[in-house]
């Protein structure tokens, strides 16, 4: 399995920047190796990471053990807040 971020290069918020930031910051740190997907790119791939998510208004991050979705920002904080980080990440 492999994790997927799709995140945006060029968003406008400052909350999404800092959000992607700390995940992809979590990941460096753990030494866990990860795709970035930068949705900016273009439309079909923002829409494609809609489309598995199931939210057609989903915003970056979005994250992806392989097939399987783990969650947005939130549920990555929640499960820091937790403890159980790699639980998110399906490891």
């Amino acid at each position: 399995m492999s994790i997927t971020v799709y995140y945006s290069s060029v968003s406008g918020s400052r909350e999404v920047k800092q959000h992607q930031g700390e995940i992809f910051g979590f990941l460096d740190s753990k030494k866990i190796k990860y795709f970035a997907v930068d949705i900016s790119t273009s439309n079909d791939v923002k829409e494609q990471m809609r489309k598995k998510v199931g939210n057609p208004s989903a915003m970056p991050p979005q994250v992806f053990n392989g097939d399987k979705y783990c969650g947005d920002y939130q549920k990555f904080f929640d499960a820091v807040e937790d403890g159980k980080p790699e639980a998110f990440f399906k490891l």
